[in-house]
């Protein structure tokens, strides 16, 4: 090869572990996703640590934990002083292009359609991405007015149909302009579906009408109740658990219509020649409750919202295989390193993978996950830490430190728990030791959100320090 590999990453938003073709869901249609996953190495435990849009994107971009990058709730800013997968990618040589959902520069509650949040200018706060730009901070829109991105301005730029298919168009073109360069091409596509809305206004017709009479009842798991954990994001507004399964039939549109950019996407790098010299990942920042437990949205321990897909495919360097070794959002950053050649930053919490993909031993066998408050506001009483292995989950809530065990092979549901059953004590502890430990060794003292408020944020909730380090003060843009 005469240069290092191209790195295509790809990611969805809200899309869960079980909503694929290729991960046992019949009611779903991903022959592009499927067949991609077929040629790939499949890490079938692989999970968001914090499953939150803001947490996720800022372990991606720094292979830390949410109490070490600071990003503890959504709408706040990241610090820029570390060390980030923009950075190492630029001092690489590759050339750039990040395309699509950033969310990590918005630093006021709501207001996101102003371009003071959703335009990130050139300079420190786009974290090394400094090629090509065509992104926008967060909505979840998918057709302008509403959905937009930006270049080098403040101007909104507006997307003639479903934004997807322009963000692909956005990839494809990126990719036909550097495949014959001599510089390798490192192209992040942050994909907006299918989070919510789910209406039929909000996906391609063709891919409502293959879902809008599709029967969607609630998994065995429902609760017709609250979950007392939940924050204002996960509580069921009145009338909204009657939407549900309407909400499960837009999503599945969504998705399908998703599929259909993702192989327009990847029959581009074929028919560009590079495909063999190309790492793509396919996976997602979290999942979606959708009732389950007495919740929606994300931010929680439970499978629905932690466990997500991730594919990676290099004809050249991988072998397709299923792997179920642990692994999460903080060994991204480690691993793509760990592939590319690249050196792996001191501060890095998570693990290169790369070895354990070309089947090394030793991999590791569990995934520390954190829950540091409400959504996107400063309140008390949502916290808590979890461990996840291959079989069990353990985790403890902080507000009362109650505790649960579930046994996920006899238990896909999460619906016994056996954190009290004596015949599960030595699982228990064995979970709930590791947990200390790795808490332990990043410093996560498991403290109420408004700590984090009072010792991470400035008065503009941008972050200034985390549990690890002394940041500085906020940038300016």
């Amino acid at each position: 090869m005469s240069k290092r590999p191209n790195l295509i990453y790809v990611f969805a938003d809200q899309l869960r572990y079980d909503a694929l073709g290729c991960t046992g869901n019949a009611k779903s249609h991903t022959p592009n996703i499927d067949r991609f996953a077929a040629n790939a190495a499949h890490l079938r435990q692989f999970v968001s640590n914090t499953p939150v849009c803001t947490a996720y994107r800022a372990s991606l971009m720094t292979g830390k934990h949410t109490t070490s990058h600071g990003m503890v709730i959504n709408e706040l800013r990241i610090h820029p002083n570390q060390t980030c997968l923009g950075h190492l990618l630029t001092s690489a040589g590759y050339v750039t292009s990040y395309i699509g959902k950033w969310h990590l520069f918005a630093n006021e509650f709501g207001n996101h359609f102003d371009p003071v949040n959703s335009f990130v200018p050139r300079g420190p706060h786009r974290l090394g991405f400094d090629g090509e730009w065509k992104a926008y901070n967060f909505n979840h829109e998918n057709y302008s007015p509403s959905a937009y991105y930006h270049e080098e301005t403040p101007e909104k730029i507006y997307y003639p149909d479903f934004e997807a298919t322009h963000q692909t168009d956005f990839a494809i073109d990126a990719i036909n302009r550097y495949a014959d360069a001599d510089d390798p091409f490192a192209i992040v596509l942050s994909y907006g579906p299918p989070h919510d809305p789910w209406g039929p206004d909000h996906v391609p017709q063709k891919y409502w009408e293959m879902f809008k009479n599709t029967p969607m009842p609630n998994p065995p798991n429902y609760a017709a109740d609250d979950d007392p954990y939940s924050d204002n994001w996960a509580r069921f507004k009145p009338g909204e658990r009657e939407d549900l399964e309407n909400w499960r039939r837009g999503y599945f549109a969504q998705i399908a219509a998703l599929d259909a950019e993702f192989g327009r996407l990847i029959d581009a790098l074929e028919a560009s020649g590079e495909a063999d010299n190309t790492i793509v990942v396919f996976t997602s920042d979290h999942g979606e409750m959708f009732g389950a437990h007495g919740r929606r949205a994300k931010l929680i321990f439970y499978e629905e919202a932690a466990h997500v897909p991730f594919f990676i495919r290099w004809p050249a360097g991988l072998e397709p295989a299923a792997h179920d070794f642990a692994a999460g959002a903080v060994d991204v950053l480690p691993t793509i390193c760990g592939l590319l050649g690249i050196d792996v930053p001191a501060d890095v919490e998570g693990q290169n993978l790369a070895p354990f993909l070309k089947g090394a031993d030793g991999a590791p066998e569990m995934s520390l996950l954190m829950g540091c408050g409400a959504t996107a506001i400063w309140e008390d009483g949502h916290e808590w830490r979890a461990v996840r292995d291959s079989r069990f989950t353990y985790a403890r809530y902080r507000v009362d430190g109650a505790e649960v065990l579930f046994d996920r092979n006899n238990d896909p549901f999460e619906q016994t728990n056996l954190a009290e059953d004596p015949s599960f004590a030595a699982d228990k502890e064995r979970l709930k030791t590791w947990m200390k430990t790795e808490m332990a060794r990043i410093n996560d003292t498991f403290e109420a959100s408004r700590y984090y408020e009072a010792h991470f944020a400035d008065d503009n909730r941008c972050i200034v320090r985390s549990a690890t380090a002394d940041f500085g003060p906020a940038v300016p843009v």
